[in-house]
């Protein structure tokens, strides 16, 4: 078999719920189920151990802890990841990078991945599972394929969790902008001691733009762009905003969102940088904390400078305020609902409680219409 059949036989595997466990140490279950509850939010990571494994199991002499072709008696992991590894794991389901993990900036260093990697991998518990997992297969002879199989599991269990269906809106003929706003802003507020309800105002917009570009003027011709993670680094990521219009192959607008902090004058100069770097004719910064109003006077300074040096106009508002703009220029709020809660629903780095929030709320809302 080649890397991709392989990897492909393996996943049926964990689909067919194959047991490996009693073959790996206690230790060992720890570091993957690591692993697989942040693999969502560090794809990087996941698609760096599954390559790394799938290329031992082909290449048993390989020392897989020497990833780069630069190193000595190295192999080029990012190679068969861009090629074999990212391509399955998108066509099966699982989580996987734009292109490739080892674009991660923390992955990507030209050291060998020993326990004392220097790689600085945000979440060091994440850091610590895939160096000990990486060295189990190497120096302690563990078959990978076990691991693969126990992990794969593990995450096909997560994704089943996760995936609630939608309640279905009644008398969406009754929908009002004003009750929609509402149901936005207790789902935004809400305090789900979790991280990943940052992503939830992002796909609110990106649904009101799929919407405007086909109804606006300002819009012809533009094209949106894919959500990327919103996890990713902006170096990673290589995006100017959490959304990005496009015309003619040129970046049109970006829009920035916050919804945990206010807009201050750091975020204004991370902008300017992105401004001078892709070049964009509009450029929103959205915070449902609205300004920062200390910082107002030198806010403001930015971007008349911005304006003057690079014709860029940078527009600041609050997210509520700008959602309220937006339902006013669509025509049909029961499609911007439906296409919000579809991204809700098949969002992967959103958890079960994010979904289930949703639901609870369109129930909400279903009683006053």
């Amino acid at each position: 078999m080649n890397y991709s059949e392989l990897l492909e036989s393996i996943y049926k595997e964990a689909n067919k719920n194959i047991n490996y466990s009693e073959e790996l140490t206690q230790e060992i279950l720890n570091n993957i189920t690591t692993i697989s509850e942040k693999c969502f939010n560090q794809k990087g990571v996941f698609t760096v151990l599954v390559t790394l494994s799938i290329y031992k199991i082909k290449h048993s002499k390989q020392d897989i802890r020497i990833h780069q072709n630069q190193l000595k008696n190295g192999f080029s992991g990012r190679s068969i990841d861009t090629r074999y590894i990212t391509p399955i794991l998108k066509k099966i389901g699982l989580p996987s990078m734009a292109e490739s993990g080892w674009l991660t900036r923390s992955l990507e260093q030209p050291f060998p991945y020993t326990l004392d990697y220097n790689g600085k991998i945000n979440d060091k518990n994440v850091k610590n599972a895939f160096l000990k997992l990486v060295n189990e297969i190497q120096i302690n002879k563990i078959n990978p394929k076990f691991i693969l199989v126990e992990l794969f599991k593990q995450v096909i269990k997560i994704q089943k969790e996760n995936k609630i269906e939608n309640k279905p809106l009644e008398n969406p003929d009754k929908l009002t902008i004003s009750k929609i706003i509402n149901l936005l802003d207790k789902q935004f507020s809400f305090n789900y001691k979790t991280f990943g309800g940052s992503k939830l105002p992002v796909l609110a917009f990106y649904s009101i733009y799929k919407i405007i570009i086909n109804e606006i003027s300002r819009y012809n011709n533009c094209i949106l762009k894919e959500l990327g993670s919103h996890t990713a680094s902006d170096r990673t990521s290589k995006s100017a905003g959490d959304i990005e219009i496009f015309n003619n192959g040129e970046l049109f607008e970006a829009i920035e969102i916050k919804l945990d902090k206010p807009i201050d004058t750091n975020i204004l100069r991370i902008a300017k940088e992105k401004i001078i770097r892709y070049n964009p004719k509009r450029y929103y910064i959205l915070s449902y904390y609205e300004i920062k109003q200390e910082d107002v006077e030198e806010i403001n300074k930015i971007i008349q400078e911005v304006k003057e040096e690079h014709g860029c106009q940078i527009i600041v508002n609050g997210i509520m305020a700008t959602l309220k703009y937006y339902m006013r220029l669509i025509s049909d709020l029961e499609v911007f609902y439906n296409s919000y809660s579809e991204l809700i629903n098949i969002d992967e780095e959103l958890k079960a409680t994010h979904k289930q929030k949703w639901n609870e709320l369109t129930e909400e809302l279903n009683h006053e219409l």
